[in-house]
C-alpha cells in the first residue's frame, strides 16, 4: 500500500475578496511539483464565493468537471444553454470535451456559497460537450456511501457518470463507525478527503478538509472518530 497525505494546512491558497480558495493540487498561481495530480484526478478546489460574486464565463476543454456545493446557492450557465442553480445535496457534472463556456455565480446577494470544484482527466478527449445535475440524499442517509458519479459504462453505476474510469461517493457516519472501501477497478487508487468531522483513514487520523491518497491496495479501511463526520472518496485510475 503507498500513502501520500494532503493536510488541509498544506494546500494553496488565494484569497481574492470575493473568492476564498483552497487548491489541493497545484492550480493557478499555486504550484507545487509535488502536487500536480494524484492519478487522473487533477483539481481539488474548495472555494467560498461572496454574496453576488462569482467566476465570469470562462472556457474549458477535454476535462471532466464535477462541482459539489456545500453551502449555499450556485448558478450556472454554459454555452449548451443551461442555466441552473445547485444547492446542497445537488451535485453537477460536466465534460468540456471539445470546448464550452461557462460562469458560476453565486446566487444569493447576502451570504457565501461553498463549493468542492474537481477536475478528472478523461478517457477520451474531444467528446460532445454534456452537462448533468442531480440530487442526492448523502446529506439524509447514514453510515453508508452514496455514490454520485461513475463510468458512463458501468451498468452498476447508481449516480451520473463521466468519461473515465472513475467513481465518486460521499457519505456520513456516526462516531465509532468502521467500514471498507475496494478500489472498483484494478490499478485504481482511492483519494479520501473529510469534509466534515475526522477519520482514520488507512490508520492515518485526518481532521477537517485533510485528505489521503492510496494506492496499490485492494481495500481501504476507515472509522468515523466523530459523528455526523463525512467523507468523500474519489476513485480513480493512478495510470491513464
Amino acid at each position: 500500500m503507498n500513502t501520500t497525505l494532503f493536510r488541509a494546512s498544506s494546500r494553496g491558497h488565494a484569497n481574492h475578496g470575493w473568492l476564498d480558495s483552497r487548491h489541493t493540487f497545484s492550480f493557478a498561481n499555486y504550484y507545487n511539483p509535488d502536487r500536480i495530480n494524484f492519478g487522473a484526478l487533477r483539481v481539488v478546489n474548495d472555494d467560498i464565493v461572496a454574496g453576488g460574486e462569482g467566476f465570469g464565463t470562462h472556457p474549458h476543454d477535454n476535462m471532466e468537471i464535477v462541482s459539489i456545493p456545500l453551502y449555499g446557492d450556485l448558478e450556472h450557465k454554459d454555452s449548451m444553454g443551461h442555466t441552473e442553480v445547485i444547492r446542497s445535496g445537488e451535485v453537477q457534472v460536466m465534460s468540456a470535451g471539445t470546448g464550452i463556456t461557462h460562469s458560476e455565480y453565486n446566487a444569493n446577494k447576502e451570504k457565501p456559497v461553498s463549493f468542492f470544484q474537481i477536475w478528472v482527466f478523461p478517457n477520451e478527449r474531444n467528446v460532445t460537450p454534456r452537462y448533468d445535475q442531480r440530487k442526492f440524499d448523502f446529506l439524509e442517509k447514514k453510515n453508508q456511501l452514496v455514490q454520485l458519479v461513475g463510468p458512463k459504462d458501468d451498468k452498476e453505476n447508481t449516480g451520473m457518470w463521466m468519461h473515465q474510469d472513475a467513481w465518486f461517493s460521499m457519505g456520513t457516519y456516526d462516531k465509532g463507525v468502521e467500514f471498507e472501501y475496494k478500489p472498483k477497478k484494478a490499478g485504481n487508487g482511492v483519494f479520501a478527503m473529510v469534509v466534515e468531522g475526522e477519520f482514520t483513514v488507512a490508520g492515518q487520523k485526518l481532521n477537517h478538509r485533510d485528505a489521503l491518497g492510496v494506492s496499490d491496495t485492494d481495500v481501504v479501511k476507515l472509522t468515523a472518530d466523530t459523528d455526523n463526520a463525512r467523507i468523500l472518496l474519489i476513485d480513480v485510475p493512478m495510470v491513464f
